[in-house]
């Protein structure tokens, strides 16, 4: 193919040494360093269908290596359907491809090192790339917004991907990778993300098969946010001991997953790590966890028991929201948080166990949807009364204490009233009062012992009626008419 050459700058940096100049050939625009002979693609060309750029071009009868794709080089081409890098490019600048809403297809170099910050973000068309295995670095949201990106293949070469990469790629239900392992160390779990490359992903792909059962390589340290979002194939996870912290949305939607293990290097649990998880029966939270982040298990519908560890100092709110299989759940004496709506509309919770001898001050709402005329409360048998009087636990119908075997005092008066009664834990005392009515006085208890108030040791359960006799009056007219009443 004859080359159209159009000069369109010349220009000699004076005092460097440096000589560069801007050209277009055969409609592509580009900046030439005439010192290093090399060529970078810049604006200003005429971007229209298939593009496929050379690794060399010629100008004035000099060859130059094309060696980038330059900032903001075919930026919002909205007739650009498919280019072609070519081996000798090694990076791709920022914005290179923003906006090309109707680039198909991306052949990227196997020398391509970086792909740059925004790269190729709003290329609504864009369907598949291949990401070739000579990148190590993946700029922030430089395929953001991809909307009809399906798939994408990530090569272990790669050591960074900055935020959002392929955030609200809303179709992409695949990623696939060689090397999980390394891929783990530098990606999937990077906490310094906001966002990670498997946002709205559905499947994992390793070595082209897909991963249901996830084992996590010991030396991994925290799981980041949206490290397996949506990853909808997976069922089990396996989370090494050298991990201290599960991210924001590490998990979140992972509908498959039916269980995982929570090692006790774990200290803190992130906003929504596993809402969503409608498969997930079961949990363990070790004694190193110290915090429970909102969110953290929000709609698991099928999480039928939850024991919160002593460690555990603060719930966040919303943590446990339409958990509606949950029956049972045990608080800790260590909690002292609890956020709003912590349990709300878990209508199937029958009991709670509530170890703090002081209550948690709530708010009305964490139990808000919770039957608490069926749902039992357990408390310290000390803390009954407190329990009984505090906002948000004092809804409870029934406040038992545990901790002990509990028994019942039962009473029982006719001609007068009886205090004291009711449940008791085994070993404790209970103060009976007898109190007579009008005309009555009090004699003895059903089991003879006089004594009122009354004092007695817990053992089982126990009845006491207290007698009472109408009182007898004599009445003695005197002879100077006066009258004695005894």
């Amino acid at each position: 193919m004859k080359q159209k050459l159009l000069i369109l700058l010349f220009a000699t940096l004076v005092g460097t040494g440096l000589t560069q100049a801007s050209v277009v050939i055969d409609g592509i625009a580009y900046v030439i360093n005439e010192t290093k002979n090399v060529a970078a693609v810049t604006s200003g060309g005429t971007y229209t269908g298939e593009v496929v750029i050379p690794a060399t071009i010629t100008y004035n009868a000099k060859p130059y290596s094309v060696v980038s794709i330059g900032t903001d080089a075919f930026r919002e081409c909205s007739k650009l359907t498919s280019i072609t890098i070519p081996n000798s490019a090694t990076t791709i600048g920022n914005f290179a491809f923003y906006k090309c809403s109707k680039l198909t297809s991306v052949t990227i170099g196997n020398s391509v090192t970086s792909i740059g910050n925004y790269a190729f973000e709003y290329c609504s068309s864009l369907t598949s790339v291949t990401i070739p295995n000579s990148v190590t670095s993946i700029g922030m949201e430089a395929f953001s917004d991809c909307s009809k990106l399906t798939s994408v293949t990530i090569p272990n070469s790669v050591t960074s991907i900055g935020n959002s990469a392929f955030s609200e790629c809303t179709k992409l239900t695949s990623v696939h990778i060689s090397d999980l392992a390394a891929w783990c160390k530098i990606a999937f779990l990077d906490e310094s993300a906001s966002s990670n490359p498997l946002y709205y992903a559905h499947n994992l792909y390793l070595n082209g098969t897909l991963v249901t059962d996830l084992v996590i390589p010991d030396g991994v340290t925290s799981i980041g946010g949206y490290a397996f979002y949506s990853c909808s194939s997976l069922t089990s996870v396996t989370i090494p001991n050298s991990v201290t912290t599960i991210g924001t949305k590490a998990f979140l939607s992972c509908s498959s997953l039916t269980s995982v293990t929570i090692p006790n290097s774990v200290t803190s649990i992130g906003y929504s790590a596993f809402s969503g998880c409608t498969g997930l029966t079961s949990v363990t939270i070790p004694n190193s966890v110290t915090s429970i982040g909102g969110y953290a298990f929000d709609g698991c519908s099928k999480l039928t028991s939850i024991t919160i560890p002593n460690s555990v100092t603060s719930i966040g709110g919303y943590a446990f929201f339409y958990c509606t299989g949950l029956t049972s759940i045990t608080i800790p004496n260590s909690v002292t948080s609890i956020g709003t709506k912590t349990f709300a509309n878990c209508g199937n919770l029958i009991e709670i166990y509530d170890y703090r001898e002081t209550p948690q001050s709530i708010s009305s709402d964490v139990f808000s949807g919770v039957e608490k005329t069926i749902c039992t409360l357990y408390v310290p048998y000390k803390a009954v009364s407190a329990y009984q009087n505090a906002t948000g636990w004092k809804e409870f119908k029934d406040i038992v204490p545990f901790g002990f075997n509990t028994f019942t005092i039962t009473t029982a008066a006719t001609n007068g009233t009886v205090t004291g009664g009711g449940l008791y834990a085994e070993g404790s005392t209970a103060t009976l009062n007898a109190t007579p009515n009008t005309g009555y006085r009090f004699t003895q208890w059903s089991d003879g012992n006089t004594d009122n108030p009354r004092t007695v040791t817990v053992t089982g359960d126990q009845k006491y009626t207290a007698m009472f006799v109408k009182v007898a009056f004599t009445v003695t007219v005197n002879q100077n008419c006066s009258i004695t009443v005894q």
